[in-house]
């Protein structure tokens, strides 16, 4: 009986070093993840399947030009899912907030005033 009880005291042991091995290979799991999906609003700039953009749309500095360039690339695209204003408002906005974060205050509030200008060319106002 002595035996028995040492055997399952070995087991217990292996066990409870399996789960803290584990743990830790999951910490490093998600920090690798953590840092592999940082950039996922880069990629969706970049290669939306919704609008084919012109290159450099968002560094305009004139915001009629901003929204004109995403009210023409919202019309001409037969793979956006909701109607043209929708889609050309829903870029705009998803770069101001996700990946324009680091935008500098000048270049924000111009983008701001480009979404009151994509209103006006899709006669909203």
């Amino acid at each position: 009986m002595a035996e028995r009880k040492t055997a399952r005291k070995t087991t217990a042991r292996r066990s409870s070093k399996r789960l803290t091995r584990r743990a830790g290979s999951a910490g490093r799991k998600t920090a690798a993840k953590r840092t592999s999906s940082k950039r996922w609003s880069q990629r969706v700039t970049a290669q939306s399947d919704a609008l084919d953009l012109k290159q450099g749309v968002f560094k305009l500095t004139n915001p009629k030009k901003i929204a004109a360039s995403l009210k023409r690339s919202a019309e001409r695209s037969s793979r956006r899912k909701a109607g043209a204003y929708r889609s050309a408002l829903s870029m705009l906005t998803f770069y101001i907030n996700r990946a324009g974060k680091g935008l500098p205050k000048t270049q924000r509030d111009r983008l701001e005033r480009a979404k009151g200008e994509l209103k006006r060319q899709f006669g909203r106002e």
